[in-house]
């Protein structure tokens, strides 16, 4: 069995090549199949924003580490009593990464993202085959393709950012950034009703992607002043909901300043560790009374994703693919920017399934 493991921890930007994060397949001993566990052959693989993080040992992760979360594929074994979800052998799946206890204080206080168990098995989703717990997997449509199935954990995220926005009916709404976990945001929050909905992106292919899923404004950051476009478009109201999706630090207080009275502003994104954001508290509590809030992994959202997948524009997301034994051309690409989406395909024979 094969996996993409990360032999040096680097940026993957670096040229040097002895300084470089390098990505590399390695063959492993197989997933050892526990009583309540499910053995899944894994189709696709997306790459996240994240695993380049990962690779410069953000995490801290010591190297030679397994790469990949996004995954989707085919159930080939089943636990003892792996009996509870109704899954078969021959189901098409994906899920969620992390792998909770249910049993602790946080995940039966609501606080799933907080296990205290959560991630001892960290299996990598860019491998032929992964164990998961039952509760991990979930069946997908027979409609959606495996291809875009490995979608199904980033569109968690979307939905649990239009959780924790709350925001009612005509409220206005701003994203800055439009990689796919912004462009899937956007998706989700107009389906919610947002409006003046307003994507900030400097990359033009992202852009047309705003304008395909609907959004009513596009900003770019490198031609147009965003905080005067902005305020323009709302009457000089600003936004009710403003969900930072770049990670870019130039840019990260620029929600505050396009943000409405009482506005939620979501930081989503990951920002350098040892960033630190000043901010003027009597403006921004004192007197605007805004709210800061974020996301961490995406608990209790995985079968609402499944509920919505069939209702959302992931075509452009899976254009480009790469088979697992390319891992390294794989990620370069994906350091392009050129594409929303790059997959990395696991296993052959389970290819555009």
């Amino acid at each position: 069995m094969k996996r993409v493991m990360t032999t040096k921890v680097g940026s993957l930007k670096e040229k040097d090549p002895e300084k470089r994060g390098k990505v590399e397949v390695m063959d492993v001993p197989p997933p050892v199949l526990g009583e309540t566990d499910v053995l899944i052959k894994v189709a696709y693989c997306s790459i996240c924003g994240s695993d380049p993080h990962s690779i410069e040992g953000i995490f801290g992760q010591p190297a030679p580490f397994g790469m990949g979360h996004e995954l989707s594929g085919v159930v080939v074994e089943l636990g003892s009593k792996a009996d509870v979800t109704g899954l078969k052998v021959g189901d098409r799946v994906a899920g969620n990464f992390l792998e909770y206890c249910g049993t602790c204080y946080y995940c039966r206080n609501g606080q799933q993202q907080y296990c205290t168990r959560a991630g001892r098995r960290m299996a990598p989703g860019m491998s032929e085959y992964v164990v998961w717990n039952e509760n991990q997997v979930y069946k997908i449509p027979d409609s959606i393709p495996l291809r875009t199935a490995c979608l199904l954990e980033p569109l968690s995220i979307a939905v649990r950012v239009t959780d924790k926005a709350n925001i009612r009916v005509g409220e206005r709404v701003a994203i800055q950034g439009g990689g796919p976990i912004g462009l899937l945001i956007l998706q989700m929050m107009k389906k919610r009703t947002a409006t003046s909905l307003t994507l900030i992106e400097p990359i033009a292919a992202r852009r047309d992607l705003a304008k395909r899923f609907g959004a009513d404004h596009i900003i770019d950051p490198n031609a147009q002043d965003v905080i005067a476009e902005c305020l323009k478009i709302t009457n000089n109201i600003g936004y009710d909901c403003v969900v930072e999706a770049s990670g870019f630090i130039p840019a990260a207080k620029i929600p505050i300043a396009i943000a409405a009275n009482e506005a939620t502003l979501m930081y989503i994104s990951m920002f350098d560790k040892d960033y630190e954001m000043p901010i003027n508290n009597f403006d921004v509590f004192h007197q605007r009374e805004l709210t800061f809030t974020a996301t961490r992994v995406a608990p209790y959202s995985f079968p609402r994703a499944v509920q919505m997948i069939e209702h959302m524009d992931l075509e452009p997301f899976t254009e480009k693919s790469f088979y697992i034994d390319e891992a390294a051309e794989a990620f370069d690409c994906h350091m392009t920017g050129q594409y929303p989406k790059v997959l990395i395909n696991c296993n052959k024979d389970l290819a555009d399934k």
